[in-house]
């Protein structure tokens, strides 16, 4: 679908002349515009259409984004040394004083101001990049650690409950709307095997043994942003920042920066685990997070690095049997692809679960 950037831009408050409009990063779910502006002494915005499919409550979203970001500029304002302006994202109302503005179609739209001079990436290429991701995202945690997860909306119900993803892959399995399900009988398999141990996280939980947190969940290392010099500067992508269990994120960033193929890789025999890059995740990770986390949390953080690949592959798999309705795809199994990769890095996960704990247990005591 094609939009009319400029006329949805006219919305916003902005400084500047626009000079360029043109599509940005690799998201799956929104889509994206860099704004460029002729003064070089601005640094221009992003332009996101929200997909009010996946994120049925836009206002709310978008409440909880500013409560973070305001929230963590407070904190960061009184850390000697840091840059608030530069380190968290910064809102650009529309005109009528909303955090966004719904077009004609329906359509919600929302801007940044753009951080220049910044960069990602979709693999970890090195332990110093791992390691500035471990403490981007401990030390985001750490700064919303104050703030009552209660007060956040729920953006999607469920989103890393992996009894409701399961049973959702359950429903599209009996449904077979596409007759897909005879092609990923292994895959079922491989998923129903694991059930008992991939709900420990959600039982301690429910049991009042882990307390419930603000966290990212999408923790992908391509929502850190990086400096010039590989510094972690700001994490971004806040759709899914709401209450969770801190092995969530740990889980998910390790997801990406231990696998040494690609999230829809596939050649699976490229897929393997980068045990110095987890190790400098670690370290990053609790050097912001230590003071903070309960020892049932550290004792949780293993769990989550099975967990995280589990549940990524139930989603790819359930969307796959569904004919492909929430992840955007390049081709036919794309989203089948996806699940086999994930599956596989998780055989590889497993096979060095102790060795992994370990690691987790030894870095931790060095930090707190």
């Amino acid at each position: 679908m094609s939009y009319n950037i400029s006329k949805i831009v006219a919305n916003f408050c902005i400084q500047g002349n626009i000079e360029t409009i043109v599509p940005f990063g690799s998201g799956h779910i929104n889509d994206t515009f860099r704004i460029k502006v002729t003064e070089p002494q601005l640094s221009g915005y992003l332009l996101q259409r929200i997909n009010h499919h996946v994120f049925k409550n836009v206002p709310e979203l978008m409440n909880n984004i500013r409560m973070v970001t305001d929230h963590l500029r407070m904190k960061l304002t009184d850390i000697s040394g840091s840059d608030p302006a530069n380190e968290v994202l910064s809102i650009a109302r529309a005109k009528n004083d909303e955090l966004f503005f719904r077009d004609a179609d329906g359509n919600y739209w929302r801007m940044y101001q753009f951080l220049r001079d910044t960069k990602s990436y979709d693999q970890v290429l090195t332990e110093k990049q791992a390691y500035e991701g471990g403490l981007a995202f401990g030390k985001f945690q750490l700064l919303l650690a104050d703030l009552d997860a209660n007060l956040l909306f729920e953006t999607i119900p469920g989103f890393h409950n992996i009894t409701m993803r399961l049973d959702s892959l359950n429903k599209v399995v009996l449904a077979d709307v596409k007759n897909r399900v005879k092609d990923v009988l292994p895959e079922i398999t491989f998923v129903v095997e694991r059930v008992g141990r991939m709900t420990s996280i959600l039982n301690l939980g429910a049991e009042g043994k882990l307390p419930l947190r603000i966290i990212h969940n999408d923790t992908k290392f391509n929502n850190v942003l990086l400096d010039l010099n590989d510094h972690a500067q700001c994490v971004i992508d806040l759709d899914t920042v709401m209450p969770g269990y801190v092995a969530y994120d740990f889980g998910d960033a390790i997801r990406t920066i231990i696998n040494t193929g690609s999230e829809d890789e596939g050649d699976l025999s490229k897929i393997n685990l980068n045990i110095p890059l987890f190790k400098a995740y670690a370290e990053g990770y609790f050097k912001s997070a230590c003071h903070f986390l309960s020892d049932i949390e550290v004792e949780t953080l293993v769990m989550g690095v099975l967990l995280i690949p589990y549940m990524q592959g139930v989603r790819f798999l359930t969307d796959y049997i569904e004919g492909d309705v929430y992840y955007k795809t390049r081709f036919a199994a794309h989203n089948l692809q996806r699940a086999r990769a994930q599956f596989q890095l998780l055989k590889k996960l497993e096979e060095q679960y102790a060795t992994l704990g370990q690691i987790i247990q030894n870095v931790s005591k060095n930090h707190r």
